[in-house]
């Protein structure tokens, strides 16, 4: 008794309030809980927890407080049999009195007939719960006294197999073997389906607990089908908000090619469209998933959902096993209601290990229609769920695990309630005026009209949650998420579309420790020059400026020495400068994104260009220059001589002028036009070394425009003429000597290298463009070579010989110092014509020498004459007799001349 009242002191500011306290009482709602009830007659309550007395000293009782109808004798309950206090202060089912009556013998109440098809076996054996469950609920409606008092339902069923073709056998015999079935009951989708359409022209109501398939929810097509078990497309906006929650925009499907599936797809795929998601690939198969499996892998498909019954899911995780379409990177969304240890269950269609299998399914998540009340709460049938549950186990054979539909059970044991609560309103069950059911056949539309009209009114609580039709037949309910975690399934979340309201457990669990992304990670990498190849050239370049700056220094300052005046060393002066522009574009060649960003890359770009185009104008032009006026005056003939006395300077640089113009104003409109900017260049991906989710994308910076092809053409083009033409002027001017440039051998010798560098680098360059370090490596170390080549061509011999001969005095210094300018040109006068001098003795001895022979032949001749002929006596007129003349006596040379001497 202590007990009990520490129990009631909770309740105690209820129970005790005064009877007559706040006016009169009514059950209706109070702020205090609900108004007591008073029992039936011939009836009683059972207040659990209080006496008799207690109850007589109280008028209200607390919230989710129940009572319980009981009744005296044979008699029974008819109506509600508990009802519970509601937080609005109202009793449960208050429109429907409960009252006690006598018990109807069986022997008197006339039978009706349900006809059912339950798939024992097939793509989804439900029927080897849902059986049981609906014999469980036909046993609980036929014992009520207030649900069809004058009526008994019974069972006629067979095993469809889930086969349409079996259920159409099955369906003929339901309907042209008596008794007559007042409503028939399948379970799957295809077999649903092919009974819906041919119960209309039955006038049948068509009652399914297992059906999912989006197509039934078409009440032109299928007009007399309800369903206790929700279409698949509630599946869809609990997947689509999934992919939201994890931020997955790219999805694969897989599915089994039967309608169910067909249209469940197309469902989703308009969903996750409105949602931004975007379906990447759509396989199917019929019953071999092995290619379909292979082109998700082949596709690297990461968020995949699967369609497809039972059987053919031991089917498609054997591929994906085969496939290693699994593990931290994958997730699978499968449908809930396959039995929990559906992938253990031995298949002789899959050579697949359970252990293989097991590997295959960890991780994947399923969406499930809730088919038990979470709230645990008491249903129509006077039971709660677990209570349901824990009567169903005892019924099964199998273990729960290991039996088909168990989870659809709720779903069949609600179906038959519905249907007699909608019997029960079509016949006038409590005391209502009805129809006769036993006068229900084929043809009388009019009570079928009447059990439509019940049905689509259908609202209570059963044991898989609150039961209700919406207008195309459809169950609506809430939708469980569940995620197999270690071997077992471990709900995560609920999820209500119609409140758009998503209540998560927060217990999802991940190989890879958090969800993966939808597809393989890319890491965009840009490959930048290698640091030590760029400080390695930089270095070679700084000191190449270093030697040009030393050897413009040296022309500078000894510009008054006539060696160097006769070398032009103006021209000498801006090939030193090219030189150094075409070497200082080296650093904005290998500058990269590792050293400036994006803003900066089109002025890098512009730099590259002007100093090597500049570079080259200056430091080639001028050597073309030089190249080219020397041939132009000595490969001529006579009247070219008067050229050869005087240069005129000022033309060797409106030459050179020409030419750096010509490259400014090309370039000028380049940059305005088409001026260089930044592009990326993007390479195959690259799988790292590590075991990661992530690709490696490769990219490279480079310097481009939208016509680069076509700029790179025209410069190219007439520098690659200058290059060629250049080689062809310096093998022609070879063997020419002149005072006034006397140095263009050694710029012959620049020339050559510099446009054999230039021919071989610009096309390699371009073909390595996509390799930084080695395009770098050619276009640098070619600048650097070529301008070094050039600076020691034209500026070490001068040094040399100013350093040995010890020219460096200027012109009035070596008058002071010889007496006269004059006397060192005449010097060197000198010393040409003894050269000359000394090849004309050779030539006159090569003279002589054939002049003897020449005489020798002669005498030969004349002395063979005189035998043939005697002398002629002398002409009388003193005439010279004719004959050839005399051969010269000899050769003398005075000076430059050779004079022919006649005996």
């Amino acid at each position: 008794m202590l007990l009990l009242l520490l129990l009631l002191l909770p309740l105690a500011p209820l129970f005790l309030r005064p009877p007559g306290a706040g006016g009169a009482q009514t059950p209706n709602a109070t702020s205090e809980g609900c108004q007591i009830i008073h029992p039936p007659w011939e009836g009683g309550i059972r207040y659990r927890g209080l006496t008799r007395d207690q109850v007589k000293a109280i008028n209200f009782l607390p919230v989710d407080y129940e009572i319980e109808y009981v009744c005296r004798g044979e008699r029974e309950v008819v109506g509600p049999k508990v009802r519970k206090c509601l937080a609005n202060g109202s009793w449960t089912d208050m429109d429907t009195p409960s009252r006690c009556v006598n018990r109807t013998p069986h022997s008197e109440r006339r039978a009706v007939y349900i006809g059912a098809l339950f798939p024992m076996s097939g793509g989804w054996p439900g029927g080897q719960a849902c059986q049981p469950a609906v014999e469980m609920a036909l046993e609980d409606v036929n014992s009520r006294r207030d649900i069809l008092p004058d009526y008994e339902l019974k069972l006629i069923h067979h095993d469809s197999k889930c086969d349409p073709g079996q259920a159409t056998k099955y369906l003929y015999e339901l309907l042209y073997n008596d008794p007559i079935k007042i409503i028939l009951m399948p379970g799957c989708s295809s077999v649903s389906t092919l009974v819906a359409e041919a119960a209309r022209m039955w006038n049948l109501i068509v009652l399914s607990y297992g059906s999912s398939s989006p197509a039934l929810s078409n009440r032109q097509r299928f007009p007399t089908f309800f369903r206790t078990h929700p279409s698949a497309t509630l599946h869809n906006p609990t997947r689509v908000k999934l992919f939201e929650k994890w931020g997955w925009k790219k999805i694969a499907t897989i599915q089994q090619t039967t309608e169910v599936f067909t249209s469940t797809l197309d469902d989703l795929e308009e969903r996750v469209k409105e949602a931004g998601i975007e379906i990447t690939f759509r396989q199917s198969f019929f019953s071999d998933p092995a290619v379909p499996v292979k082109n998700l892998k082949r596709q690297d498909a990461r968020i995949i959902v699967g369609l497809f019954y039972e059987t053919e899911a031991r089917k498609v995780f054997c591929e994906v096993y085969k496939e290693r379409l699994f593990g931290k990177k994958y997730v699978w969304f499968l449908i809930g209601w396959y039995a929990d240890n559906w992938f253990k269950i031995y298949d002789p269609s899959i050579n697949c290990t359970v252990d293989e299998m097991t590997e295959a399914v960890e991780g994947h998540i399923t969406t499930e229609i809730v088919m038990l009340n979470p709230a645990n709460t008491r249903s129509i049938s006077n039971m709660t769920s677990q209570e349901f549950v824990e009567k169903l186990t005892k019924r099964l054979k199998r273990h729960p695990e290991e039996t088909g539909g168990f989870q659809e059970a709720p779903l069949a044991y609600d179906a038959i309630w519905a249907l007699a609560l909608a019997l029960n309103k079509t016949s006038g069950g409590g005391g209502r005026s009805g129809v006769r059911l036993e006068d229900f056949n084929y043809n009388n539309q009019t009570i079928t009209d009447q059990i439509y009209r019940a049905m689509n009114s259908s609202s209570f609580e059963g044991v898989s949650g609150h039961v209700v039709f919406d207008a195309s037949g459809s169950r609506m309910a809430w939708t469980l998420i569940e995620q197999l975690q270690g071997g077992s399934y471990k709900k995560i979340g609920y999820y209500d579309s119609t409140k758009d309201d998503l209540s998560w457990s927060k217990t999802d669990k991940w190989i890879g420790g958090s969800p993966p992304a939808d597809q393989t990670l890319v890491i965009k990498t840009f490959r930048f020059l290698s640091q030590k190849l760029f400080i390695s050239v930089s270095v070679l370049s700084s000191l190449g400026i270093v030697l040009a700056v030393v050897c413009l220094s040296f022309n500078i300052y000894n510009s008054h020495v006539r060696y160097i005046q006769n070398s032009q060393p103006n021209l000498n002066n801006l090939t030193a400068v090219g030189c150094s522009l075409a070497l200082a574009a080296v650093f904005p060649l290998g500058l990269d994104g590792y050293h400036i960003g994006r803003s900066q890359f089109p002025f890098v770009c512009q730099a590259r260009l002007w100093l090597l185009g500049l570079g080259f104008s200056l430091g080639y032009g001028s050597m073309f220059t030089k190249i080219w006026w020397v041939h132009t005056v000595f490969t001529k003939k006579e009247e070219k001589k008067e050229w050869r006395k005087t240069l005129e300077p000022w033309k060797l640089y409106a030459t050179v002028g020409l030419l750096v113009g010509m490259d400014v104003l090309t370039l000028a409109i380049w940059q305005i036009v088409d001026p260089l900017h930044r592009t990326i260049e993007t390479f195959a991906k690259e799988e790292p070394k590590e075991d990661i989710d992530v690709s490696i994308l490769p990219q490279l910076e480079h310097c481009s425009s939208k016509k680069m092809n076509t700029w790179l053409g025209i410069f190219y083009g007439y520098k690659g003429l200058l290059l060629l033409l250049g080689i062809f002027l310096a093998y022609e001017t070879k063997s020419v000597s002149t005072e006034k440039i006397n140095d263009h051998r050694a710029v012959g010798m620049a020339i050559y290298n510099v446009a054999v560098l230039c021919l071989i680098t610009a096309p390699v360059t371009m073909i390595l463009s996509s390799q930084q370090d080695a395009a770098f490596a050619f276009a640098s170390l070619a600048i650097v070579f070529s301008s070094y080549i050039t600076l020691v061509v034209l500026f070490v011999p001068k040094m040399r010989r100013l350093i040995t001969r010890g020219e460096w005095q200027s012109e009035a210094q070596d008058t002071m110092k010889t007496g006269s300018s004059t006397n060192n040109n005449e010097e060197e006068k000198s010393r040409l014509l003894e050269k000359e001098n000394r090849e004309l003795e050779k030539i006159i001895a090569e003279k002589e020498e054939r002049v003897s022979e020449l005489r020798h032949q002669l005498q030969s001749r004349q002395q063979l004459r005189s035998r043939r002929h005697p002398p002629t006596p002398p002409d009388p007129s003193g005439a010279l007799p004719r004959g050839p003349p005399e051969p010269p006596d000899r050769l003398s040379c005075d000076g430059s001349r050779v004079h022919l001497l006649y005996k």
